[in-house]
């Protein structure tokens, strides 16, 4: 599920380090992570663990606050609530959007010094393959608003920074990519139910032939999403 785990980030600046999904609670990574230098603050781009367990103990040992979307895991810090608000770091430009639909608390960040430019992607967007649309937290509906607008935002000179996978050139075209397999998908979806599927793990039988047993779970939930959207029934 998390490809060859999580991608830490750092962001160095002159006043301290930017800190990206610190990760699983993996000591020898945080104090390596910390060893790096002063924190200036610590990112987390959505709630599951694989990003956050470890947030509260590097907080522990770094004093920097943590920053969320959700309340629940900000740490000496107010939650970012602004889409399209800018964080506050010498040299930097990181400027937070709200990309539902992977969970309802995913963000992404763009990044810019100078004239590079990034965007931290979390698990909106990963490095290869595809990211599971947790139903029912997760909303089919709010992840393809969510790509469309990091389509609009984004062109050829952005990398790809996911917290899964790895780095990527030309963040605008694997976004594309990820649209069109989002609507082959949902055409696959429509062709096994109208074949005579009736749940969830009826289409993924049909319709997911090519993976890992050990993925049908993730891919039913991925799934169950894509008919809430299909049905209109997400909240």
């Amino acid at each position: 599920m998390t490809l060859d785990g999580t991608n830490t980030y750092v962001l160095t600046t002159e006043a301290g380090n930017v800190v990206v999904d610190p990760g699983p609670l993996i000591e020898d990574h945080l104090c390596a992570v910390s060893g790096l230098g002063p924190v200036l603050f610590t990112l987390l781009t959505h709630h599951h663990l694989d990003h956050t367990e470890g947030a509260a103990w590097f907080h522990e040992i770094t004093g920097a606050p943590v920053l969320a979307q959700d309340p629940r895991l900000c740490i000496d810090a107010h939650p970012l609530t602004e889409d399209g608000g800018v964080l506050e770091a010498p040299g930097l430009e990181l400027r937070v959007l709200h990309t539902p639909g992977h969970t309802a608390d995913s963000i992404c960040v763009e990044v810019r010094r100078e004239q590079w430019r990034g965007l931290l992607s979390g698990d909106t967007v990963l490095g290869r393959g595809t990211t599971v649309v947790a139903h029912p937290d997760g909303q089919l509906g709010a992840y393809l608003a969510s790509l469309e607008k990091l389509r609009t935002r984004l062109d050829d000179s952005y990398l790809l920074l996911p917290a899964h996978g790895p780095v990527r050139t030309n963040a605008a075209a694997v976004v594309g990519e990820y649209i069109a397999h989002r609507q082959a998908r949902l055409d696959e979806v429509r062709a096994a139910l109208a074949a005579g599927a009736a749940s969830a793990r009826d289409v993924v039988e049909i319709v997911y032939t090519d993976i890992d047993r050990s993925l049908l779970p993730a891919a039913e939930r991925t799934v169950a999403a894509a008919l809430d959207y299909l049905t209109g029934t997400e909240d």
